[in-house]
């Protein structure tokens, strides 16, 4: 959840939330509250719907994504470390198809 919040370019609806996290919209609305009660998220008024609240990233959440996010980079790198320049290519080439194919 952090992490979908976090690339998203403004605060999310739960649904929007819900659906950028793969769960339907009561467990976004369970995971939403457990990030409040944390800390790590906070409920604004939809600027265009005042019925409707958006979610956002409180300075906290933002503080762990950026750890998340720069924790998966050294692992990743260092899983990445016993490939080989062709292994390495070749693996660019097929994550690039998949992400090109990724909506269709």
């Amino acid at each position: 959840m952090l992490e979908a919040l976090a690339t998203a370019s403004e605060p999310l609806s739960v649904s929007a939330l819900g659906e950028a996290v793969g769960v339907d919209q009561p467990r976004a609305s369970r995971l939403v509250q457990q990030g409040v009660q944390r800390g790590f998220v906070q409920r604004e008024a939809d600027p265009d719907d005042a019925r409707r609240t958006r979610i956002a990233l409180t300075d906290e959440g933002r503080r762990i994504a950026r750890g998340m996010r720069g924790e998966r980079r050294e692992v990743l790198s260092r899983a990445l470390e016993s490939f080989t320049e062709d292994e390495s290519r070749e693996l660019a080439r097929l994550l690039s198809k998949l992400a090109e194919n990724w909506g269709s």
